[in-house]
C-alpha cells in the first residue's frame, strides 16, 4: 500500500510541477486588447456547420453579424440536413446558407459540413477562415481580437476554448472538470509552444489562415477524425505552423446540459476516440486514473501510516490543482474535495464510449454514428 500511496503523490507532484502548468488555467486572450492592430484587416469567411441547432442558430449568427470588425467579413451556414427551423432561422438573423447533403464515405458529419462550405467560397477573395459551432455567441470584439492574435504573433491557427455553460446543478458539477480534464491532456502552453509536439484546438473557435490550411491539404487528411478540433492542430502545427489555444470570455457555448445523461452522451461521442480505439490504452487509461483521482482519497481515509498521509497530500495537490478552474466558473474552492468522484463519472463515461464502439453506434453526432473505416 505504501507503494501505491508513493506512486500517487509522485504523480500529482508532476501534475503541479510538469505539464506546462495546466491547472493554473491562466492561458488565456485576457491580452487581446494589448495586442497591435495590424495595417491591413484581412476578410474573413465565417463557416458554421449546423444540424437541427433551431434553438441557438439565431443567437449565433446575430452575435456574429454584430461584430465590430474593421475588414469585410462573410457568414455562411451549412445546414446539414437539419429537421427543424435551423435554415430558416440562419437567413432571418443574416446568414448565407447552403443546404448541406449526405455524409461522404470516410467523413464525419461536422468535417463534412464544414467541407461543403469550403467548396462553396473557394472562389471568394477571403485570407482567414473561421469555424464555429452553431450553438456558439460572440462577443462584439471576438473577431478583431483573434485576427490581431493571429496578425501579431504569425500565427496560422487561433483557437478559443468557449466558456462552457454552467448553470444546471450537472454542469456546476461536471463542466468545470470537463475543462480541466482537457487542459490536463492536452496542456495550452505546450500546444502553443512551437517546439513541442503537443497540438490542440477548440473546435467551437477557429481563426485560421487560409494559404497555410490550404497548404496542408484543408480537412481531406483528417476527414474521418471525430476529435477533429485537435486532429486539425495536430495537422497544422506538424506542417511548420504556428498555432495558440486559450480560454477565453468573449466566446460562450449556449449548449445546455441539464442532466447528468447529456454530459454522458458528449463525452462518450469522442472519448474512446481519443484512446485511438486501443483497448489497452483503455486498460490504461483506467489504472492511471484509479491511481491519480481514486487512489488518494481511499488511502486518506482507510490506510494507515505513511500510506495514509501520501494518500492525503495527493489529495490536497488534487484540491489545490482543481481550484483555479473552479474560480473561473464562480464555483466554490470546496468543490474540488469531490473531484475523485467526479473524476469516477467521467471513466465511467469513457468505458460507456468503449461499449458504443464496439457495439457499432460509437462517434454519435446528432443521431448519425461515424462508421470507422
Amino acid at each position: 500500500m505504501i507503494w501505491l500511496a508513493l506512486a500517487a503523490a509522485i504523480a500529482w507532484a508532476v501534475l503541479l510541477l510538469g505539464r506546462g502548468m495546466f491547472w493554473r488555467a491562466r492561458d488565456d486572450d485576457r491580452d487581446a486588447a494589448r495586442l497591435p492592430a495590424p495595417a491591413h484587416w484581412p476578410e474573413v469567411q465565417i463557416i458554421i456547420p449546423a444540424r437541427d441547432e433551431a434553438e441557438t442558430i439565431g443567437a449565433t449568427v446575430r452575435s456574429l453579424a454584430r461584430q465590430d470588425y474593421p475588414g469585410r467579413f462573410s457568414i455562411l451556414v451549412v445546414n446539414d440536413r437539419s429537421r427543424d427551423a435551423t435554415g430558416a432561422l440562419a437567413r432571418a438573423a443574416g446568414a448565407e446558407v447552403l443546404e448541406g447533403q449526405g455524409r461522404a464515405p470516410g467523413w464525419s458529419g461536422k468535417l463534412y459540413a464544414l467541407q461543403q462550405g469550403l467548396q462553396v467560397v473557394a472562389g471568394r477573395g477571403h485570407e482567414f477562415l473561421l469555424f464555429t459551432d452553431a450553438d456558439i455567441t460572440h462577443a462584439p470584439d471576438s473577431l478583431r481580437r483573434l485576427v490581431q492574435r493571429a496578425e501579431a504573433g504569425g500565427l496560422d491557427l487561433v483557437s478559443l476554448m468557449a466558456r462552457l455553460r454552467c448553470e444546471s446543478w450537472a454542469e456546476r458539477w461536471m463542466i468545470p472538470a470537463f475543462v480541466f480534464f482537457f487542459q490536463m491532456l492536452y496542456p495550452f502552453r505546450w500546444s502553443n509552444d512551437p517546439a513541442a509536439r503537443t497540438a490542440a484546438a477548440a473546435g467551437g473557435c477557429v481563426l485560421l489562415r487560409r494559404d497555410a490550411f490550404e497548404a496542408r491539404g484543408g480537412l481531406a487528411p483528417i476527414r474521418g477524425r471525430i476529435i477533429d478540433d485537435c486532429a486539425l492542430a495536430g495537422l497544422m502545427k506538424s506542417g511548420g505552423s504556428a498555432i495558440w489555444l486559450g480560454l477565453t470570455e468573449r466566446v460562450r457555448s449556449e449548449r445546455a446540459y441539464e442532466g447528468m445523461g447529456t454530459i454522458r452522451a458528449m463525452v462518450a461521442r469522442t472519448a474512446y476516440a481519443q484512446l485511438g480505439y486501443n483497448p489497452a490504452l483503455l486498460l490504461g487509461m483506467v489504472l492511471a486514473m484509479g491511481l491519480v483521482f481514486l487512489a488518494p482519497p481511499l488511502l486518506a481515509l482507510f490506510a494507515t501510516g505513511a500510506a495514509k498521509w501520501l494518500g492525503l497530500a495527493a489529495w490536497c495537490a488534487m484540491v489545490v490543482a482543481f481550484t483555479p478552474m473552479l474560480r473561473r466558473f464562480g464555483l466554490a474552492a470546496e468543490r474540488a474535495i469531490l473531484l475523485p468522484l467526479i473524476a469516477l463519472a467521467y471513466l465511467v463515461f469513457t468505458l460507456d464510449s468503449a461499449w458504443a464502439e464496439w457495439r457499432g453506434r460509437g462517434g454519435v453526432w446528432k443521431g448519425e454514428a461515424l462508421s470507422r473505416e
